[in-house]
């Protein structure tokens, strides 16, 4: 059984993003696995201030809701992150969630394999080329951590647009299934 942490950084409620979290997450679920979901437009999250005291502290100086996710990632075994693209990249919900995941860095984590779910508008997988390429980046500062997959669900702009198509559904069930 792993310890599995899904990250939503979807704005919306019932976005296309999140919808595609919770699918994965029963996958997982149904696996075996201890699932936990954590939703980031539920939470206050400030941004990195760039003092670098967490390096020294292994926690952040900033007092908003991080400090419980940080744990939350670091302890899990499997991460797997949602957002929407916007503008050909990751949410700046999550980009601001990875940068105060900074204390992580000179600890020791669990976390090996990191996947991460997507919805655009823009249909095909090359949607959401930059996303995977910068979270490939943050995972490359974690020397046991690896890019274990990526599942873009394009074409989907409305709420609730994701619910319209089985094979995305399943997609996004079967990443959480096969961790």
């Amino acid at each position: 059984m792993k310890k599995v942490v899904i990250v939503s950084s979807s704005p919306r409620k019932n976005g296309n993003s999140e919808i595609l979290a919770f699918e994965a997450a029963k996958g997982a679920k149904d696996a075996g696995n201890e699932v936990e979901i954590l939703l980031l437009r539920d939470k206050t999250i400030n941004f990195c201030r760039g003092c670098l005291a967490c390096q020294k502290m292994l926690k952040c100086v900033i007092k908003d809701d991080m400090a419980e996710m940080i744990e939350k990632v670091r302890n899990a075994d499997t991460v797997i992150f949602a957002t929407p693209i916007y503008y050909y990249e990751m949410s700046g919900q999550l980009k601001t969630f990875l940068d105060r995941c900074n204390p992580i860095y000179p600890q020791v984590y669990a976390f090996r394999d990191v996947y991460l779910l997507s919805s655009s508008a823009e249909e095909g997988q090359n949607a959401a080329e930059r996303a995977v390429s910068g979270l490939k980046g943050w995972i490359e500062c974690f020397e046991k951590a690896k890019f274990a997959g990526a599942f873009n669900a394009g074409g989907v702009t409305a709420p609730n647009d994701v619910l319209k198509n089985a094979e995305m559904l399943k997609a996004a069930y079967d990443m959480g299934r096969n961790i």
